[in-house]
């Protein structure tokens, strides 16, 4: 099983990685995948578990749904049968603004920290 692409982006991550990535134990995304079908990660014979890209955008949807939005296991899997396109398009339009947030935030603490008395 090949772990990495030609240009060196990986093709799986581990089970501890991805909880890492979220911030959520790794019993979590166990459970998860038990209740959502669209978290599938490669086993191997063994059981441990490979999450692709496409399993991680997964759990970053119900991760948002749960986590930052608050619902319930079962509402967030009623979101994602009846309108889970919208649900991905709201999810990634709430991570661009994060990313804006952060960016603006930044360029604000190099402005002060050149401009202290301002």
């Amino acid at each position: 099983m090949s772990f990495k692409k030609e240009n060196g982006q990986k093709l799986y991550s581990s089970i501890s990685e991805v909880a890492q990535m979220f911030g959520v134990n790794e019993s979590t995304l166990r459970f998860w995948e038990k209740e959502f079908d669209i978290i599938q990660p490669r086993k191997t014979g063994k059981g441990t578990r490979f999450y692709r890209q496409e399993d991680i955008e997964a759990v970053r949807l119900i991760y948002h749904l749960v986590k930052e939005r608050g619902m319930t296991l079962a509402g967030a899997r009623q979101k994602l049968k009846y309108n889970k396109e919208g649900t991905v398009r709201q999810e990634e339009i709430v991570n661009r603004l994060k990313m804006i947030k952060e960016e603006l935030l930044s360029m604000k603490a190099a402005f002060d920290s050149l401009h202290p008395e301002e």
